[in-house]
């Protein structure tokens, strides 16, 4: 039988068996780049992309993206519109309706 912590409860409540999955303490974490740990986990063994060895913001390898490129873009695109003419279209009246003498 399973027991939760005790924690607002004075009492320990068992916990359903045969409903939760299989908790491995020491599961293997293999990354592509060949490096693996350790963690808890309801898997025995866990394969990951990416890690804190080989992920560019932990190792100080970050990209930083060409936003220059994009800013000048946008500020063409607002100059150009700016430049044109815009028309202004008349709001339209509604059609008075003629009463039909009988």
């Amino acid at each position: 039988m399973i027991f939760v912590r005790k924690g607002k409860h004075p009492e320990f409540k068992p916990m359903k068996e045969k409903i939760h999955p299989a908790y491995y303490p020491k599961a293997k974490v293999t990354c592509a780049c060949g490096n693996s740990f350790t963690v808890g986990s309801t898997k025995p063994e866990i394969g990951v992309e990416i890690c804190s060895q080989c992920h560019p913001f932990f190792t100080g390898q970050e990209k930083m993206l060409d936003v220059a490129g994009r800013i000048d873009k946008f500020r063409a695109r607002e100059a150009k519109a700016a430049s044109t003419v815009k028309t202004v279209k008349k709001p339209r009246v509604p059609k008075i309706e003629k009463v039909k003498k009988a």
